[in-house]
């Protein structure tokens, strides 16, 4: 959520940075200002009236000490009747605060003054390029089908068992979803991420607290009964294990990762670009979260695309690095680089990470504040990236390294798999 006092005193800059999003309701940036001018006319009457009463009441006493009933009958009548007023104006108050809350939260981050403007993901900006695309084989074949041959991944299974997007990993399919998931969490405890288990289902304020709700309350799966959510990343549960809490300078950074299964609906996605392990309801991710000082959280962000990028050197898949423009980026990011690798089978890159800034927008809602070495209370800045999401990147794992004898394995996960070949 943006703050209210920069949206105040920086307009402009505010309509000009929504801009490179394409945002389709400017108007709302207004509406939210007139909403707090409002808002604080009503404070201060509410204040002036509550003082006025408090001043008359002490009159009462005086009054009636020194004999002078019927002024103080008079006085009494009038500190009554502005109590009522003090009523309806604290009424007024809270009305007001949450058209200024309804409105607010339907605002965007603004991102980076570098973020370019852009609605598609062809406006987006390549920043790097590593490895060459692997040659295929011929008669290679994509990774619903490899998957198949060696009876790794059942996806008619799951459609039996769930549902589409819910596949079944067997035998050595199984075990490389394992492998990978501890290679990734040990590569993050190196970098210093202390390892988390979070729950993977959560209340409506974690949802708030880190932007999903209400923007993609309709993306998530939701457990009406209990009035929660699966959770559709661990940033969400990572994050809010930090709401409400007011940390101390050298506190930062803090650095957190976590293995969970992440479920997402993705309503309205269909076709050949959805097939196998493309897009699916429940996959499993790595997830690193760091809250930062907010005059490091921009170098964080660069060492983090750097952490993301070395896992992919590591697993030999040829992959880019995107800068996303301003209308591809998430609600609540204000600068996110994607990773994509290339899958050769299908001739096609497949995102597999983001890595996003979010400066103060989450932390505000969260309350996730900090003192300063003044003393002074300032909001955190909240960074998340996915180290790696599983299932593109078994998917170009299978792909790029089919041939002859086997699907061979990337050095680094051979001590996890025991083998050096998938057969």
């Amino acid at each position: 959520m943006l703050l209210l006092q920069y949206l105040r005193e920086n307009r402009a800059d505010v309509l000009e940075r929504l801009a490179k999003r394409k945002f389709k309701h400017p108007e709302l940036v207004d509406t939210v200002l007139a909403h707090d001018q409002d808002r604080r006319r009503i404070q201060k009457e509410l204040d002036e009236t509550l003082a006025r009463a408090n001043a008359i009441a002490k009159e009462v006493g005086i009054l009636f000490k020194e004999g002078k009933k019927d002024e103080a009958e008079q006085a009494k009548a009038e500190s009554s009747s502005l109590k009522e007023v003090s009523k309806n104006l604290e009424e007024q108050l809270q009305l007001k605060e949450q058209e200024l809350h309804d409105a607010l939260v339907l605002i965007p981050n603004t991102p980076h003054p570098s973020v370019s403007i852009g609605t598609t993901p062809e406006e987006n900006e390549i920043v790097a390029n590593f490895g060459e695309a692997i040659p295929m084989p011929e008669g290679a074949i994509p990774h619903w089908d490899l998957a198949k041959k060696y009876d790794l991944i059942d996806f008619e299974l799951g459609v039996k068992i769930t549902g589409a997007g819910f596949p079944v990993y067997k035998g050595q399919g199984a075990k490389l979803q394992r492998a990978l998931i501890n290679f990734f969490l040990d590569q993050a405890t190196k970098q210093g991420y202390i390892e988390h288990e979070p729950p993977i289902m959560i209340n409506k304020e974690s949802g708030y607290g880190t932007g999903q709700l209400p923007d993609k309350d309709g993306q998530m799966y939701y457990v009406a009964e209990d009035e929660l959510y699966l959770i559709p990343t661990a940033e969400v549960p990572l994050t809010n294990l930090y709401r409400d809490v007011i940390l101390k300078e050298e506190d930062f950074p803090i650095k957190m990762t976590g293995y969970t299964p992440c479920f997402r609906r993705e309503a309205g996605s269909y076709g050949k670009d959805v097939r196998g392990l493309n897009r699916l309801h429940q996959f499993d991710k790595v997830e690193i979260v760091q809250l930062q000082h907010p005059d490091l959280s921009y170098q964080a962000l660069e060492e983090m695309k750097d952490y993301v990028a070395s896992l992919l050197k590591s697993l030999e898949l040829p992959f880019r690095i995107l800068k996303l423009c301003g209308g591809d980026m998430g609600f609540t990011s204000a600068m996110t680089y994607d990773m994509e690798v290339f899958s050769a089978a299908q001739q096609k890159w497949l995102e597999v990470s983001s890595v996003s800034n979010f400066e103060t927008f989450q932390a505000n809602r969260l309350k996730l504040r900090f003192k300063d070495k003044q003393g002074k209370m300032q909001i955190a800045h909240t960074l998340n990236g996915s180290a790696l999401a599983l299932p593109r990147i078994v998917a170009a794992l299978l792909e790029n390294n089919q041939g002859p004898d086997g699907i061979k394995l990337p050095q680094v996960l051979v001590p996890y798999m025991g083998t050096t070949h998938i057969r």
